[in-house]
């Protein structure tokens, strides 16, 4: 059997690398081994997907849904129920770097293909990535690519793939700019069936090479007849773009870094880290599966628990698959969509081109209380499958003085670490009620209610608050 470190090892792993597991599946994963758990999470194909036909019998209204809370309850759906967690947690990441949304779009299934796009793509090469991203329609539009014309560019899809979504501020030119923007000209989407009287259709890639300009170009040094694929060849070569990826990885995965703009002039807060990263990055061509795997089996990311801030996706998604009510389609989803939007994060929404902020920004007074009262809430639901598996899990430890009590809530329900002073109040309440014992139906009963509390107050704590 794992001992308690493993377990806690692999509680670490599966919160950053997907949403959290129940403990009964952080045994099992630490009994398979860190190393072959990180190999099984790179490489979703191996296990099964999401079952769209099951969850499109019981809730049609998903499949191609034309209004954003079904689009957000789908992929929570999706988070939740997934056996591929590292798959969604990666179409998150690039959810959260390639920020497209809806307040512009508006077309929500295009926003649900793009995510799809990223789970295909998620784990390959960037430049891979990148090439889909810029086919994108949903991207297109939103950054205006449909309007870039030969003669008339656009520069607004070539400074973002710049500045937000490869390079980072401070390594190239305005010229540069114009330069990537006259290559992606003819990039465009295609003729769209009238929506009326059969509803809408998705949205296609076009090529227009009319409208393409094939003059010659000079970009970051170089000159040549360029289209886009040769402009995304060179940007993914260069220095600065190992380096930005290398840190938006350690940012969402490993701790919280200061805020992307400031990156042109803050430094790494682990210089070694972002060494290794680049690294991996320069070693295996650009593959986010190589530096992914660099970085979850390193010692900083193992030594990195409790360092980042909970997203509110990631907030709303753990809780969910810890108290197990979540489980195949069921009415609900939609809820979790608006208290992920509620929290600070609608999904397939964020606020603009430069994305949400995150780290201590994702918490202000408002947002404070509404995480705390749900987590809370549902951890602290004894009716909950999860919170019942927790409680029999306690019962089966038999009679246990308050500081065991404590201790167990904590192991089962992350674990969680918590400061001296949380670990405190919480041995503070727990003592009220003295010891806890399960042998007989009333104080079985009354042990539950208070291992009930006792979890609620944990999902309450600032700690919870962290992942």
């Amino acid at each position: 059997m794992p001992d308690k470190e493993q377990i806690a090892l692999m509680g670490h792993l599966m919160r950053r690398a997907g949403f959290g597991a129940p403990h009964e599946e952080l045994a099992a994963r630490a009994a398979k081994g860190y190393e072959a758990t990180v190999e099984e999470l790179l490489h979703p194909e191996h296990q099964e997907a999401v079952d769209v036909e099951l969850l499109y019998r019981f809730l049609p209204g998903y499949e191609g849904a034309l209004g954003p809370p079904l689009n957000q309850a789908e992929w929570v759906y999706r988070m939740i129920n997934t056996q591929r967690p590292l798959e969604e947690k990666m179409a998150l990441f690039w959810h959260q770097l390639f920020a497209t949304g809806n307040s512009k779009v508006d077309n929500p299934p295009e926003l649900t293909q793009q995510i799809a796009m990223f789970r295909e793509h998620g784990l390959g090469h960037f430049r891979n990535l990148l090439v889909e991203l810029a086919r994108n329609p949903a991207m297109i539009f939103w950054l205006d690519n449909n309007g870039n014309h030969r003669g008339a560019i656009n520069e607004n899809w070539g400074r973002e793939l710049l500045e937000l979504f490869s390079m980072g501020v401070g390594n190239y030119s305005e010229d540069d700019i114009k330069e990537a923007s006259r290559a992606f000209t003819g990039w465009t989407i295609g003729p769209k069936i009238p929506r009326n009287p059969l509803g809408r259709f998705y949205w296609s890639f076009e090529y227009r090479p009319e409208d393409h300009d094939d003059g010659p170009k000079t970009f970051l040094g170089q000159t040549g007849d360029f289209n886009g694929e040769d402009i995304i060849d060179i940007v993914v070569k260069q220095p600065a773009t190992a380096r930005f990826l290398a840190r938006h990885l350690y940012n969402f995965f490993v701790a919280d870094e200061p805020q992307v703009p400031s990156w042109n002039i803050t430094p790494p807060n682990d210089p070694a880290a972002i060494d290794a990263l680049i690294a991996s990055y320069d070693q295996s061509g650009g593959d986010i599966r190589a530096m992914l795997r660099t970085l979850f089996n390193s010692d900083f990311f193992k030594a990195a628990r409790y360092s980042r801030v909970k997203s509110p996706a990631e907030l709303v998604i753990g809780t969910a698959r810890l108290v197990g009510n979540y489980q195949g389609p069921r009415p609900g989803f939609n809820a979790l969509a608006f208290e992920c939007a509620y929290q600070g994060q609608e999904l397939l929404n964020p606020p603009s081109v430069e994305s949400w902020h995150t780290g201590a920004e994702w918490i202000d007074g408002g947002a404070l209380v509404r995480r705390v009262n749900f987590a809370a809430g549902l951890l602290g639901n004894t009716s909950l499958p999860g919170v019942q598996s927790i409680i029999e899990n306690l019962q089966e430890r038999g009679p246990m003085t308050p500081a065991q009590l404590v201790e167990a809530c904590l192991e089962l329900s992350g674990p969680v670490e918590v400061s001296d002073s949380t670990y405190s109040e919480l041995l503070e309440q727990a003592r009220q009620g003295g010891d806890v014992h399960w042998d007989s139906e009333s104080n079985r009963a009354e042990s539950g209610r208070r291992a009930g509390l006792m979890l609620a107050l944990i999902a309450a704590s600032r700690d919870f608050q962290f992942a």
